[in-house]
């Protein structure tokens, strides 16, 4: 059985687990390996400050109450993404306003955001679909121009670049992923990443929660005290500790998915050529980190039926976001504005196929051999 994913493991992870446990003693957050994951972040992506979170959709929340949404206010977001994304704003009252993705990326399109734009709009949340960037010169104009914060969901996008800056660094806010499907993994876990600097120091007291004890602990009170909301975002060093060893081998957990991305897109041009299917389209201006590799089949009946081929063959892929703006909490809580005519369309022809650090080059060319031999025989 050719799995869809495997969690990404590279060796040190039980080292440092075990030197968590067995020298520091310390075991709830925001200790020794946290803090060194924190001056990763903020050293190779250049971000004045980065902040591990108990999940992404913990991130995504914390920037909600950063930019304090409150009930009334609206935010502007791709309907084709995972719920946490809209989630954390309604939670703080907001509407969520949809607008359609780009076919070519399946990324929000920029080109609708302005339209969408209320007395309302407190935020615009662009989501980097597969690691491959939204069009961020164009939206950060937008935000610029109509006072509006900019809060990136790059959950899928560690390590993939727009324009030579990292994903996550240039909105005032950015939001990781580190789910054991990601690219770096740390089981559960995410990262805020803090380019907007008013934002720094209240940060910190949300996650703790609401109290001033990080500023306790560097000596900057004699003791710390409730001050604001907040909850409780940090992770466990295990987890910190388990996500250190993948961030010091970063490039080279990159550099393999990217071998099989290319290998996969070679070795199914073919058929994309012959017009059977289409493969994944990166932009020039993208550096993108291989989160995933996934065809467009003609329609979701295909698209079912090459799922069914494939497993048959012990093989797992499978299909990806159902639109928000479709489902039951998404009427309630939002509205599609405009046209829908990508989003709904185009999510049902995607499908994902497996994708994960280690995946073999024997294991593609079989995937591939047997998704010509659907088109072709």
């Amino acid at each position: 059985m050719i799995m869809f994913n495997v969690p990404p493991f590279i060796g040190k992870e039980k080292y440092y687990i075990n030197q968590a446990i067995e020298h520091y003693h310390k075991l709830s957050g925001d200790g020794p390996f946290t803090k060194r994951c924190h001056e990763w972040f903020e050293n190779k992506f250049d971000t004045p400050k980065a902040l591990l979170t108990t999940s992404c959709t913990h991130a995504l929340e914390m920037a909600a109450i950063l930019i304090n949404i409150k009930p009334g206010d609206e935010v502007i977001a791709p309907s084709y993404t995972f719920v946490s994304t809209v989630n954390a704003f309604v939670l703080r009252g907001a509407k969520i306003v949809f607008v359609d993705i780009r076919p070519d990326t399946m990324n929000i399109d920029e080109t609708l955001i302005e339209a969408a734009i209320t007395e309302k709009t407190k935020a615009i949340v662009p989501v980097h679909y597969a690691g491959v960037a939204c069009e961020m010169d164009t939206i950060m104009d937008i935000a610029k121009r109509h006072n509006l914060y900019v809060i990136e969901d790059a959950a899928q996008g560690v390590m993939a670049t727009y324009k030579g800056k990292a994903l996550g660094t240039i909105g005032d806010l950015g939001c990781f992923s580190f789910h054991e499907t990601k690219n770096y993994s740390m089981g559960e876990g995410g990262a805020l990443l803090i380019q907007n600097k008013e934002f720094k120091e209240r940060a910190e007291i949300i996650r703790e929660k609401g109290t001033n004890r990080s500023k306790y602990f560097r000596g900057q009170v004699d003791k710390y005290t409730w001050v604001d909301l907040g909850s409780s975002y940090l992770p466990s060093e295990l987890n910190a500790a388990y996500l250190l060893a993948q961030l010091e081998e970063a490039h080279t957990i990159n550099n393999d998915r990217l071998e099989s991305w290319n290998f996969y897109y070679n070795e199914l041009q073919e058929i994309a050529n012959m017009g059977f299917i289409e493969t994944p389209i990166i932009p020039d201006n993208c550096v993108h980190n291989a989160h995933m590799f996934y065809i467009k089949c003609s329609d979701i009946e295909e698209r079912s039926r090459l799922i069914e081929y494939l497993k048959q063959h012990e093989i797992l892929s499978v299909f990806h976001y159902i639109p928000l703006h479709s489902s039951v909490a998404g009427f309630k809580y939002g509205e599609f504005h405009g046209e829908d005519r990508y989003t709904t369309a185009e999510s049902e022809r995607l499908l994902r196929l497996p994708m994960y650090y280690g995946l073999k080059k024997s294991e593609i060319e079989k995937i591939t051999k047997l998704i010509k031999e659907f088109y072709i025989l």
